[in-house]
């Protein structure tokens, strides 16, 4: 007859130790470029939260002699109203950061609860919200957003209502064919020959099943949104002067790009160092989700 061994309890783990052995596991196999672009990203993040602490000087006020090179007191340089350089594109960036995180968000909510209906519901309410759809992906959106921006007067906030409205047919799109994708899965079969009722399915099935794709297309946006953003505050339908914004900056620098190069260059350094970090992290994070 064979002695039952006694029964010894798991070792209890930590939680903190639990979710650094998870984040570990989630992150293994993760190339160095893409640790490099996630670092950046948290370096950005950083600065997007407290830069208006790590700023030397306020950004709003002259703080030196005008066009005064960088190194002579001042890192960056002055521009031509004496105010620092680098304040101003520090603060330039959140501003760009989260400016592009907001537009990001409503095309999230707005046009993934557009697309999750549409994929899930489908007949004659998908054929409508999609008709819909296509009327906004046929208007040029840059050109779309320059009239709303125009029509409602410049400021930053209108720039990115400007934006947002153009943007969310795209997160409607992707969500919409994920769902419908989804809805064909054997294991949404399986759910509705158990017996589970719709909104059920929708909320522990399909609504999760997109959240990955979403994450993807989000943050790959967020580059192409720096961009967009920048390019109409250069056109002057930005928030007025002297709001620290970097496509201004980079406008208002250009008469002085010969006697004073750092007023442009910076800020439009500062544009492309954000939208070159966003994209690196956005591949990255694709390339693991996809992985997964």
């Amino acid at each position: 007859m064979a002695i039952a061994e006694p029964y010894v309890a798991n070792e209890l783990v930590p939680v903190g130790t639990r979710f650094g052995q998870g984040l570990r596991q989630y992150f293994q196999g993760t190339p160095v470029a893409g640790w490099v672009a996630f670092a950046a990203l948290a370096a950005m993040f950083f600065v997007a939260v407290f830069a208006e602490a790590i700023a030397p000087y306020d950004p709003l006020v002259p703080a030196g002699p005008p066009m005064s090179a960088p190194g002579s007191g001042y890192l960056l340089g002055t521009d031509t109203a004496g105010r620092d350089v680098l304040s101003r594109v520090l603060v330039g960036m959140s501003t760009s950061w989260w400016g592009a995180l907001a537009v990001v968000a409503s095309g999230v909510v707005f046009g993934g609860l557009v697309g999750l209906v549409a994929g899930a519901v489908g007949g004659v309410v998908d054929s409508i919200l999609m008709r819909i759809t296509d009327v906004f992906l046929a208007l040029p959106g840059p050109i779309l957003a320059v009239a709303v921006v125009a029509a409602l007067g410049p400021s930053y906030f209108h720039t990115l209502v400007g934006v947002s409205i153009v943007w969310w047919p795209l997160y409607t799109r992707i969500i919409r064919a994920e769902v419908r994708k989804l809805r064909a899965s054997p294991h949404m079969e399986a759910a509705r020959i158990s017996g589970t009722g719709p909104v059920r399915r929708l909320t522990r099935h399909l609504l999760p099943g997109a959240v990955p794709v979403t994450i993807i297309t989000a943050s790959l946006d967020v580059s192409a949104l720096v961009l967009m953003l920048s390019s109409l505050s250069f056109l002057g339908l930005g928030a007025p002067q002297p709001a620290p914004e970097l496509g201004a900056m980079s406008a208002q620098g250009m008469t002085n790009i010969f006697s004073a190069w750092w007023i442009p260059v910076f800020p439009a350094a500062a544009v492309a160092l954000i939208a070159i970090v966003s994209n690196f992290a956005g591949d990255a994070l694709r390339d693991r989700i996809r992985d997964r």
